[in-house]
């Protein structure tokens, strides 16, 4: 059985940094991606980032978004995936998800992605 665990959302100020972690367990061989989510109050989840978790391919791909303040990135040996968020505006509130994939057509589609963490909270208000 597939688990993703989140951790390290929190309160942070603007202008600030946040670590998110995602822990997975249970994977085959056929899931490829792990990438993360936000959903903020009545808004659409939104796709943030993902990476390749295939041995010796460490893609990864970003939403404009955030595109160069959050970085992904992974740790094979301790099966977890890292978003370090920097520059936080009170517009990154919002609930954080990592989620994985077999190999998304639309790398950063929600409905791409079949397993689920809880999900974590990020509020960034001064």
């Amino acid at each position: 059985q597939v688990q993703l665990v989140e951790s390290g959302g929190g309160l942070v100020q603007p202008g600030g940094s946040l670590r998110l972690s995602c822990a997975a367990s249970g994977f085959t061989s056929d899931y490829s991606y792990i990438g993360w989510f936000r959903q903020a109050p009545g808004k659409e989840r939104e796709g943030l980032s993902c990476i390749s978790i295939r041995s010796g391919d460490g893609s990864t791909y970003y939403a404009d978004s955030v595109k160069g303040r959050f970085t992904i990135s992974r740790d094979n040996a301790k099966n977890t995936v890292y978003l370090q968020m920097n520059s936080l505006t009170p517009e990154d509130t919002a609930v954080y998800y990592c989620a994985t994939a077999p190999s998304p057509s639309v790398m950063l589609l929600p409905s791409e992605y079949d397993y689920w963490g809880q999900g974590t909270q990020v509020t960034v208000s001064s």
